[in-house]
């Protein structure tokens, strides 16, 4: 039986926190892959200084290339539109074998809005929730949704810590606009993509 990670977002750009996320993910739970889902709309993002779909598709591909268990998938780009996760996953339901195990990988920054999500209740039938402990969770938890994690994480979630690697793509796109430096932030492939391109500038 197959068991494969799911890890979507709007990647803006993708950096070394969500490579170590997904790694972290495959070996803890033995994954034989991960999928990285770039999305065309995300639901809860402004599109305001998001790249185009394509560019950052581009930059997925470049920063996963040399890890034979990663892997990329444009369903979300070539469906157009907002990007909801109980679809992309009945894609990949329907794409792979009978019995495949799913599990989609989240932040824990993530955690406290998945009782919003659409169709949440259908979603957590089909897929095993995995939580990656970031550094500044804590700064994205209320009372009320510490609440709601602790519901979720005894029925649906697995909860794993990373270490303390504090990286964001707003920072990176920041640091580009302002000419610091990114270096060790991403992946040199991706550094020199946005640099070509002169992108977040």
């Amino acid at each position: 039986m197959k068991r494969i990670g799911i890890l979507g977002g709007t990647f803006n750009p993708i950096h070394l926190g969500h490579l170590m996320m997904a790694e972290m993910a495959r070996e803890k739970l033995k994954l034989d892959k991960v999928i990285f889902v770039p999305s065309c709309l995300p639901p809860h993002k402004s599109e305001v200084g998001v790249l185009p779909a394509q560019d950052r598709y581009k930059m997925v591909r470049l920063a996963t290339q040399g890890n034979s268990a990663f892997s990329v998938s444009d369903f979300e780009i070539k469906k157009g539109g907002k990007s909801y996760s109980i679809e992309t996953v009945t894609h990949f339901k329907n794409h792979f074998a009978k019995g495949t195990k799913f599990y989609f990988i989240i932040g824990q920054d993530s955690l406290a809005t998945l009782h919003l999500w659409k169709r949440i209740d259908d979603l957590l039938k089909i897929v095993s929730f995995v939580v990656m402990n970031r550094p500044d969770a804590s700064r994205h938890s209320s009372k009320n949704s510490k609440n709601r994690d602790t519901y979720l994480l005894k029925r649906y979630v697995s909860l794993f810590s990373m270490p303390g690697v504090d990286i964001s793509s707003s920072y990176i796109r920041q640091a580009f606009a302002t000419g610091k430096s990114v270096k060790y932030l991403l992946p040199e492939k991706v550094i020199r993509y946005i640099e070509k391109r002169q992108l977040y500038r």
